[in-house]
């Protein structure tokens, strides 16, 4: 679907595997501008996932749920390119690592702060560094992300609801190509335990495939535990 080629002026360790997308087919760049220039070319698919088995083993092992929660939505994009894609003016980039920020409550006030955690594929380490960041947070929060960076998924928690459907709140410039990822108050029913999730992308770099493979993934990390634990 593209080709692509490392850039000569990437400095910094979070954009040191970054590199340049070019769309290899006329087709797939005419699906690009297409919805390139959309005032509003983010789409927004709602859905659940079942978490019964991944409760059962985070009982067991005594493990917590949110860096459990948010290790695997960023796994799960990480192994989608089209989640670490983004568009840079005329470019599109890709990165070879996308990292959670995620929203945590606060002691300092009754409204959240974001969490930025360095994505990495080990579930201990990862764990271990976000419990860490979250207590960091939650007693200095912070509402500012890395200036120039686009090497984000911006995730929320709303543990209040279980939600069908989910609007976040953004500018709509048609160059914000960072996915939003969102889980909802999970329920139970029959055998069952569901966890609302939104997944949020612009339509010029993640297609509907993408979003289909994406709950696939999730779906599987909640359904086998043992494949990341």
């Amino acid at each position: 679907m593209f080709a692509s080629s490392w850039p000569n002026n990437v400095a910094g360790p979070e954009n040191s595997g970054m590199k340049i997308v070019q769309f290899a087919d006329e087709h797939r760049r005419r699906h690009f501008e297409f919805f390139r220039n959309m005032s509003n070319p983010h789409f927004n698919i709602c859905s659940r996932v079942d978490i019964v088995k991944l409760l059962a083993v985070l009982k067991e092992r005594k493990l917590r749920f949110t860096p459990t929660i948010v290790y695997c939505i960023a796994r799960a994009a990480n192994e989608i390119p089209a989640f670490r894609q983004r568009i840079r003016g005329q470019e599109v980039v890709e990165h070879d690592k996308a990292h959670p920020s995620f929203t945590v409550l606060t002691e300092a006030s009754d409204v959240f702060s974001f969490c930025t955690v360095h994505y990495q594929p080990g579930y201990q380490a990862f764990a271990q560094d976000t419990l860490a960041r979250i207590d960091a947070m939650q007693k200095q929060p912070s509402m500012k992300d890395e200036e120039g960076r686009d090497d984000y998924l911006y995730l929320s928690a709303l543990p209040w609801i279980s939600f069908t459907s989910l609007q976040h709140a953004m500018n709509y410039n048609p160059t914000d190509s960072v996915p939003r990822i969102a889980w909802g108050k999970y329920y139970e029913e029959g055998d069952k335990i569901w966890l609302p999730l939104s997944v949020q992308a612009h339509h010029a770099l993640v297609d509907g495939r993408h979003m289909g493979q994406y709950f696939e993934k999730i779906q599987l990390f909640f359904s086998e535990p043992a494949l990341f634990l």
